[in-house]
């Protein structure tokens, strides 16, 4: 357990916290984790998390202009609901390109836990990209990809890390009843 990775975990909660009470802050606050969380995983050679606290600067970056896209035209970060036949392309095709990651990773890497690590940071991005687009259902996919985070990262040694991911488990599970109140009002000023 090091200084660094427990800023990175309080900074991490932070940032959930931010996106659940639906601030533009929280895109800022989880770029600054990601960065971190980046240099945290590569020394331990989970170089799939690696990568995707990469691509996850670019996903804040693109969640902060979606979100001030949305409450320029609302004045609010307006919710809504992910098509059930559109969410299962998306994981099916998110559980191939896992695969295929986790398998690049084991074949041209030294990874820890290669097709597990493919599959959470492919499942990662998925959530992420639900975030984004303000999708409801994304809190349920942050719930079960940090179950499953919690026993990678206590596997590994990280074990700050895996309590902050049981603590994502929460918070995901928090930001979801959060969400499903603001949708039902929204709902009923929409109408």
């Amino acid at each position: 357990m090091s200084n660094f990775e427990i800023a990175a975990v309080l900074v991490s909660i932070l940032g959930v916290t931010l996106t659940i009470k639906r601030s533009m802050w929280c895109w800022i606050v989880n770029f600054i984790a990601v960065v971190m969380y980046a240099y945290l995983f590569f020394v331990v050679k989970l170089y799939g998390e690696t990568l995707l606290q990469c691509v996850f600067m670019t996903m804040n970056i693109y969640g902060f202009y979606q979100w001030s896209k949305s409450k320029q035209q609302d004045h609010d970060i307006r919710l809504q609901h992910l098509n059930t036949k559109r969410a299962w392309i998306q994981i099916i095709v998110t559980m191939v390109l896992g695969l295929i990651f986790g398998l690049s990773l084991q074949q041209f890497t030294d990874a820890a836990v290669p097709i597990l690590d493919g599959q959470l940071a492919m499942f990662s991005l998925l959530a992420t990209y639900w975030t984004s687009q303000k999708h409801i259902q994304t809190w349920m996919l942050w719930v079960v990809v940090d179950i499953v985070y919690v026993g990678m990262f206590a596997y590994k040694g990280l074990i700050p890390t895996a309590g902050l991911y049981a603590i994502f488990v929460l918070l995901a599970m928090f930001g979801w009843w959060q969400w499903f109140q603001v949708l039902k009002k929204q709902r009923v000023s929409y109408f």
